[in-house]
């Protein structure tokens, strides 16, 4: 059987870090971000070829990094800091966007807040709701999960949702929810839910100015269909 040869033996110029320093991040493959995330490989592989096995097993960064916890941990070779990595390099990427979002109007940049809604919403394996709070000036003031359901169904207290949005001083709020089927047409509750919503909010003066359903790269606005009363 070959002996495995450390990376660090290899040429500097094909070592990711080395590359990495000398050329920039463009200048590296999936498997080599991954391998530096991972630092080292297990017994048998190195760390390039134990993240290349990763992007094959999970269906590329997408798929791996949006692996939960607790499955990262039935991997083989997977230890405690090598999950670790991982999960803080997508924590990272998906706080980054949520910070781009806050103080911008949402009507003159709404690719910076569905940017950030893909990446929260659209690998999960249950609805979760979620309600983007806005200011006079539909600047984004802040943003919250309310509600968490299973695969089919989110129990969406339409009182709750006026009472985070009274409580953060909103002045107009934007439903948003995924679909874990990745399909993005709403359903009957979900348009008898935006409307019980809209008949609380309007005499508290507060307006639902959208209701976005996010699937698999891609999204159904109930305001660019004219859903909205």
């Amino acid at each position: 059987m070959p002996v495995l040869q450390s990376i660090k033996s290899w040429p500097k110029s094909e070592q990711p870090r080395e590359k990495l320093a000398a050329s920039g991040t463009a200048a590296l493959s999936d498997a080599e971000l991954v391998a530096i995330l991972l630092r080292t490989g297990i017994k048998g592989k190195d760390a390039i070829a134990l993240a290349r096995e990763l992007l094959t097993q999970f269906g590329g960064l997408r798929g791996l990094l949006s692996i939960a916890p607790q499955e990262l941990r039935r991997i083989k070779g997977l230890g405690a800091a090598k999950i670790a990595s991982l999960i803080s390099a997508t924590e990272i990427a998906r706080r980054q966007l949520k910070e781009e979002i806050v103080g911008k109007n949402v009507l003159r940049d709404p690719k910076s807040v569905m940017d950030y809604l893909y990446s929260a919403l659209r690998d999960k394996k249950r609805e979760v709701f979620k309600v983007i709070f806005l200011n006079k000036a539909n600047c984004i003031i802040g943003e919250e999960d309310l509600f968490e359901g299973t695969v089919d169904e989110t129990a969406v207290h339409p009182r709750e949702v006026l009472r985070a949005a009274i409580e953060k001083n909103a002045t107009a709020i934007i439903l948003v929810h995924n679909h874990p089927s990745g399909r993005v047409l709403p359903s009957r509750e979900d348009q008898e839910m935006t409307r019980r919503i809209q008949s609380l909010a309007m005499p508290v003066g507060v307006r639902v100015l959208d209701h976005i359903i996010v699937g698999d790269n891609q999204y159904f606005s109930f305001n660019e269909q004219g859903l909205l009363v």
